[in-house]
């Protein structure tokens, strides 16, 4: 049993032993290039959630890993076979549930471990501030690392690029397709332009419609792809995230929280 995991603890050891922080990971259902397993997010937030939680529970934080979600919102690649769909609102009222069990179980401080881009959860910590008891707080793991994750990755990519290649290559490297001669059964993560320069520079945002913007879904090149790489990325996001979580749970909860 790994204490600060939900799914594998007991009620006997809960009854003994309560949590200040919780961490839900949500992930998505959806394809990953031609390479990569549908449950590529998920994993993640499986893995990043257990390396985090089990660091700072060794570091004393009294911290507790929820199960991940394992569907996000998929609207944009809605067209690929098997993408999984939950609308924002629903994703929102999920969350929302949950939240509101944690708060009775007096658990108030709550971590929102993100592992989809699709899935824009701002909207939904802004619904809920001033309707529950909890404080609410929101991390996007794969941008923790922005600024040095050029140190990293040649290219980290936008999805089932050189990052998430590389994370799926460390953590669960049976589930990753190759060609007979090893390389990977990947294309090469090209995607393509709008009509429009000001969407192009990013100056205006669409919801981009997964199959006019790639080939096979798949958002930057992962060809440079190594487990090193992903083992690397993980030290250090274990570094950052772990410590937060460490902080977290030792704060007194007060009128002035979190400042």
């Amino acid at each position: 049993m790994r204490p600060w995991k939900l799914a594998e603890v007991n009620y006997a050891y809960v009854k003994e032993h309560p949590y200040e922080v919780a961490v839900l990971p949500l992930g998505a259902t959806e394809p990953h290039n031609l390479h990569l397993p549908y449950g590529t997010d998920t994993i993640e937030g499986d893995v990043v959630g257990e390396e985090i939680c089990r660091a700072a529970h060794e570091r004393g934080a009294k911290v507790i890993l929820l199960p991940t979600i394992p569907y996000g919102t998929e609207t944009n690649q809605i067209a690929y076979p098997l993408s999984l769909n939950v609308n924002p609102s629903t994703l929102s009222a999920v969350i929302a549930d949950l939240v509101e069990s944690l708060a009775r179980h007096n658990i108030r401080k709550i971590v929102l471990l993100n592992s989809h881009g699709g899935n824009d959860l701002k909207p939904a910590l802004r619904e809920l501030y001033g309707k529950t008891t909890a404080h609410l707080f929101l991390c996007n793991w794969y941008k923790v690392l922005a600024d040095v994750e050029h140190e990293i990755f040649d290219d980290p990519g936008d999805h089932a690029g050189e990052m998430e290649t590389s994370f799926i290559m460390a953590y669960r490297p049976e589930l990753v397709a190759r060609h007979p001669d090893g390389s990977l059964a990947a294309d090469d993560g090209a995607m393509a332009a709008t009509k429009f320069d000001a969407v192009n520079r990013g100056w205006i945002s669409i919801t981009r419609p997964w199959h006019l913007l790639t080939t096979n879904t798949g958002a930057g090149n992962p060809h440079a792809a190594t487990a090193e790489k992903g083992r690397q990325m993980m030290k250090l996001l274990v570094e950052r995230l772990a410590q937060f979580l460490v902080e977290l749970s030792a704060a007194p909860v007060d009128e002035r929280f979190p400042y």
